[in-house]
């Protein structure tokens, strides 16, 4: 069950644009601790941005821990790690070991949350990885995605996760890091919020929290009385989330999906193995096609709403890092829904009548694509239900 909690500020940001300038000056304002988690950093224009702001902190004294992926950062130069940490800033990797010809389960398990927490009383949660907006190889720029300033008392869970996740990989590593920065403070300082909106922090992890933000989102969907609006850029749902989506189709449910119509890699292709079950069923579906649509948003009732690193594809569900931040608040969700809705209007709308008259060979590609899903998760010990 979603753990709710009163007394929250939260800001929706919007792309790098909002969130950058955001989280520098969060990080120039730092007086104790940063940490940083992220799947991908690239030392392009925004990169050295946001590490100059680590490097001055660490300079200051601040505690500075950043933890990035061994597969999603593997370009990153190893000069530019040096040199953030001549500058006092730790660095770890997770899973640094990344070949592409090994099926073991334990390297494809990635770190894909994008997660920020500063002195315990601020934090980030969202989609948006280190990288430039226009940073967008063979796609169209900008990158549009979604993150949330966070203040208040849901920030308790996140710093608790942030610290022994660190603690984790540090002792695992057997590194020799200083001690004061891998304690977990269970009650960081929190500003007073009376009139705060409600939130969770939901996480996947491969421990304890294995189905948690599959889970709040079918709680979400089984709830719904009026509308569901998901944007997610890699959709490959498993039988029980199809299945709920179209449930609530039949009870009178609006159901618009926002995908990303641009596709990175063949396997991508493996949501359209989906379209004619969701269209027959009256599911709408639009693909953003005029840029690169990396979001992962959904609103519900113009109540729930949820900005977060989660796909909702099998790789995401059952083998990443994720975070996500849930809100129950009718302003807030009316904020993203808006944003969504902005996206709608400039996408491309999917008919059944196109669709089922359209390429064969589309067709074909895509349960192919959806096949290879299947038959990898077999490989590696998982089912996509």
């Amino acid at each position: 069950m979603t753990h709710f909690v009163g007394g929250n500020k939260i800001k929706l940001l919007r792309s790098g644009a909002e969130y950058f300038p955001a989280l520098e000056a969060a990080i120039e304002n730092a007086v104790h601790e940063v940490y940083l988690q992220t799947y991908i950093y690239e030392a392009d224009a925004t990169g050295i941005r946001i590490g100059n702001a680590l490097k001055k902190a660490a300079g200051r004294g601040v505690t500075v821990n950043i933890l990035l992926d061994g597969f999603g950062c593997k370009y990153l130069p190893k000069t530019y790690v040096q040199e953030l940490e001549q500058a006092g800033v730790q660095v770890m990797f997770y899973r640094p070991k990344t070949s592409p010809w090994t099926f073991k389960r334990r390297r494809l398990r990635r770190l894909h949350r994008k997660v920020v927490v500063i002195d315990g009383v601020i934090g980030f949660v969202g989609g948006i990885n280190i990288i430039d907006d226009n940073n967008v190889p063979d796609q169209i720029p900008p990158r549009i995605d979604y993150a949330v300033r966070i203040e208040g008392a849901v920030l308790v869970a996140i710093v608790e996760s942030v610290h022994k996740l660190w603690r984790r990989m540090a002792w695992a590593r057997i590194q020799q890091v200083n001690m004061s920065s891998v304690k977990v403070n269970l009650h960081p300082p929190q500003k007073t919020i009376k009139t705060g909106l409600k939130a969770a922090f939901v996480m996947r992890d491969n421990v304890l929290h294995r189905h948690d933000i599959e889970k709040a989102y079918l709680l979400a969907i089984a709830r719904a009385k009026s509308e569901i609006i998901i944007a997610n850029a890699y959709f490959v749902p498993g039988r029980r989330f199809r299945k709920a989506l179209m449930i609530s189709v039949k009870n009178g449910v609006s159901v618009k999906l926002l995908l990303q119509g641009r596709k990175e890699y063949f396997l991508m292709f493996a949501t359209h193995a989906f379209y004619s079950e969701f269209l027959s069923s009256g599911i709408e579906i639009y693909e953003y096609r005029k840029s690169f649509m990396h979001s992962k948003v959904a609103v519900v009732d113009n109540y729930w709403a949820t900005v977060g690193s989660s796909n909702i594809d099998p790789f995401s569900l059952l083998l990443a890092h994720e975070a996500n931040i849930v809100v129950q608040d009718t302003a807030f969700a009316t904020e993203l829904k808006s944003e969504i809705e902005a996206s709608i209007e400039g996408a491309y709308r999917v008919t059944s009548h196109e669709w089922e008259h359209g390429s064969k060979f589309k067709h074909f590609s895509s349960w192919i694509a959806y096949a290879l899903v299947r038959i990898f998760l077999g490989v590696i010990g998982y089912s996509n239900e």
